[in-house]
């Protein structure tokens, strides 16, 4: 079992923000299992609360910027990338403006904070979204495209065609998440002049400098240009390096900048709220196609959290097979709809049936297009957790079940002959007085067919 860890110490950074060119303080602090990463803007009133969550993205322009409530948040990805690369699932971040500091353009200094902050494990169990089938996403407008594959470990793939010649086309990979801080971390944030001009026109980039963003050069510089390049980044004098990139900046890396892309997904990807078990190969990223990833896949494991799909070894020895099973329900064939309890405990027991063209109720309902009844899934689940309820006394096999009330059910997919039904039961108050209260789920192919809420009681034989 894989803890969820949090920070030992809250730690403060001040600097620049990128495009408001603001001063900011910014504070981690520890924060509580189960809560996730999310930003507190101490300079409102009431210090409203920010969850760093994809469903609040909204606008990708120039970073990933979160609004909630009217709140803002600005430029979010590089240190939520940090937090992740760090394997830290809860934290506190507090700003005193809408945008992190810019630092270097990087995660860098962001992870050796949380470093001197250090690391601790707290007493809870850590979530995973194991992937177990391709899930993708496609911009049908840039011809970006996030996938994720099946693998038994977080890795990154970022493949980026920039389509210009001091850049051209990248790759980057982080095979493990331990690679974040040693390989991705530094790799710092960069732009085209072109389009350095239009952000300088239009106000934005005032926290800019030589310092905190690569600039690669992929056009002729006019004088005038040089000039407002000066003025805006407060130097004397600028000039081209040899590999195209602006002056006073020496490249980490080769591939800095698909390193810096992958930086990207990972923190536009820690919005997804889960961990994943998989390998996310990402085309020519952007956080427009980033974040609209994010979304699909916080959308997808909502769903089957709330269907809650159990997983169990079906060829495994059953707890109690059908003859144990006669032994304590009072139902003979064709009415006995368990085949097997394949686990139980004080307050849950698992049931299944394997449903086969030979079952007699076929014959009748809908026999050219047979269909299960709904009303005997409703059943089959009873009879589950009649065994759950019989299983409190001593001997069983001198009490019958009644029903007492069925509430909200619902049926939401057709169970059919070749079906195999996992039934699952849970207590949602303890047995008291032979009343068992309880939530019952049906479950084939994957998917959740059938739920309800089920109350019963045991009485004993005349």
């Amino acid at each position: 079992m894989v803890k969820q860890k949090t920070i030992k110490n809250e730690i403060s950074l001040t600097g620049v923000g990128l495009h408001t060119g603001k001063e900011v303080k910014m504070t981690f602090k520890p924060a509580p299992v189960n809560n996730g990463y999310t930003f507190v803007r101490v300079d409102l009133e009431g210090s409203p609360i920010i969850e760093a969550d994809a469903n609040y993205v909204v606008n990708t322009q120039r970073g990933t910027n979160l609004e909630k409530l009217g709140v803002k948040i600005q430029t979010s990805e590089h240190v939520l990338a940090a937090f992740v690369g760090c394997d830290v699932d809860n934290v506190i971040i507090e700003l005193n403006e809408s945008e992190p500091p810019i630092m270097d353009g990087s995660s860098k200094y962001f992870v050796e904070a949380i470093e001197k902050a250090g690391i601790v494990e707290q007493d809870a169990e850590r979530k995973y979204y194991v992937v177990k089938e391709v899930i993708s996403f496609v911009d049908e407008n840039t011809g970006s495209e996030i996938l994720v594959m099946p693998a038994d470990d977080y890795q990154v793939t970022a493949m980026v065609d920039f389509g210009t010649k001091v850049l051209g086309t990248q790759n980057a990979t982080m095979k493990s998440i331990s690679e974040f801080k040693t390989e991705i971390a530094d790799s710092r944030t960069f732009s085209f002049l072109h389009e350095l001009e239009t952000l300088l026109d239009n106000g934005l980039i005032k926290g800019g400098d030589l310092n905190n963003a690569i600039v690669y050069v992929d056009k002729e510089i006019s004088p005038k240009t040089f000039e407002n390049l000066k003025v805006a980044f407060g130097k004397d004098s600028i000039s081209v390096k040899p590999n195209g990139i602006l002056d006073n900046l020496t490249l980490h890396y080769p591939n800095e900048a698909a390193r810096h892309k992958l930086l990207d997904v990972v923190g536009d990807l820690a919005l997804i709220g889960t961990r994943i078990k998989g390998k996310v190969i990402a085309n020519k990223p952007g956080h427009y196609v980033n974040t609209q990833f994010a979304k699909k896949m916080s959308k997808i494991i909502k769903i089957e959290q709330k269907n809650q799909v159990p997983v169990y070894d079906l060829h495994k020895e059953p707890l109690m097979d059908v003859n144990k099973i006669m032994a304590m329900l009072p139902h003979r064939p064709p009415f006995l709809l368990v085949d097997k309890i394949l686990e139980m405990s004080d307050e849950h027991v698992v049931g299944l049936k394997n449903v086969t063209m030979n079952e007699s109720f076929f014959v009748g309902h809908f026999p050219g297009a047979p269909v299960m009844p709904g009303v005997l899934i409703v059943e089959a689940m009873a009879q589950t957790g009649g065994i759950l309820i019989l299983s409190s006394v001593p001997d069983p096999e001198n009490y019958l079940t009644y029903f007492m009330k069925i509430d909200n059910v619902k049926f939401k997919h057709k169970v059919l002959p070749g079906d195999t039904l996992v039934f699952k039961c849970d207590l949602i108050s303890p047995i008291r007085r032979g009343i068992c209260h309880m939530q019952a789920s049906a479950y084939a192919n994957g998917k959740l067919v059938a739920e309800a809420e089920l109350m019963a009681q045991i009485a004993k034989k005349n």
